[in-house]
C-alpha cells in the first residue's frame, strides 16, 4: 500500500533521490524546501525546517530528514534540526527516518570505537562526523518519537550508479564481500524507503553498504 511521506530539506542531492525513489514506488510524497521545489514530488510546502509545526507534518506515515550542514558555523544545526522535527512528531504514529552518517558507525564488537575516532579518518570529515554522532547519541535518547537513524558506507557517493541492491548492516561499519565500504546516493535511497515501506527497525539505527 502506498505511503503518505513527507521529506524535509528535499532539494538536497539525498533529497531529491529520497523523493525520486519514492514517487516512482507510487507513493504520496510531498517535499519540504525552502525555495522552489526541485524534486519529482506532485506536492511540495515551502518553509524553513525550524518553522515547522505539528499541522504541517500530521497524517504522514514517515518524515525523512535529509537536512545537512557542512560550514563550520552551521554543524550544531544537526542537532537543533532534529530536536526540533523531534518535538514536533512527538507523540504521533509517523515514523521519522534520519538520513544518518557514517562516522558513527563502530568498528569493534563491544562497540567503544567509532569508525571517526580510527587514525586514517580523514581529518577534513572529524568535524562533521562529530556533530552528527552527536546528534545520533541525543535522538537515542527520545522514546516519545519512532525514529530510525540510517548511516551509509564510509564512502557514500553523491553521483554513484543505482546499482539496485544493498546489504543491511546494524550499528557496525559493514564492508562488502569485496571488503569495500561504499554506497551510491541512489542506492542507498532505495534502503530509505524501503524502510519506510515495509521496515521495522524503530528506534534503531541501521547502516547500509553495496553488495
Amino acid at each position: 500500500m502506498a505511503k503518505k511521506i513527507a521529506v524535509v530539506a528535499a532539494n538536497g542531492k539525498a533529497g531529491r533521490l529520497i523523493v525520486k525513489e519514492a514517487v516512482e514506488r507510487g507513493n504520496d510524497v510531498t517535499a519540504f524546501v525552502r525555495s522552489e521545489n526541485r524534486t519529482a514530488a506532485t506536492s511540495s510546502v515551502v518553509k524553513d525546517l525550524f518553522d515547522l509545526t505539528a499541522k504541517d507534518l500530521a497524517g504522514f506515515d514517515a518524515v525523512v530528514d535529509a537536512f545537512g550542514a557542512w560550514t563550520p558555523e552551521t554543524l550544531d544545526q544537526h542537532s537543533t534540526t532534529l530536536a526540533h522535527l523531534c518535538d514536533v512528531l512527538s507523540g504521533s504514529d509517523t515514523r521519522l527516518i534520519v538520513v544518518g552518517g557514517a562516522g558513527s558507525l563502530y568498528v569493534d564488537p563491544s562497540h567503544t570505537t567509532a569508525l571517526v575516532d580510527t587514525p586514517d579518518f580523514p581529518d577534513a570529515f572529524k568535524s562533521l562526523a562529530t556533530a552528527m554522532g552527536k546528534a545520533l547519541a541525543e535522538l537515542r535518547k527520545r522514546d516519545d518519537v519512532k525514529w530510525t537513524y540510517i548511516s551509509p558506507a564510509a564512502d557514500f557517493q553523491a553521483d554513484g550508479e543505482r546499482t539496485g541492491s544493498y546489504l543491511l548492516g546494524g550499528e557496525e561499519l559493514t564492508l562488502n564481500e569485496r571488503g569495500e565500504s561504499i554506497i551510491s546516493y541512489a542506492d542507498y535511497a532505495i534502503a530509505v524507503v524501503d524502510e519506510i515501506e515495509s521496515g521495522s527497525h524503530v528506534n534503531e539505527r541501521i547502516s547500509v553498504v553495496r553488495k
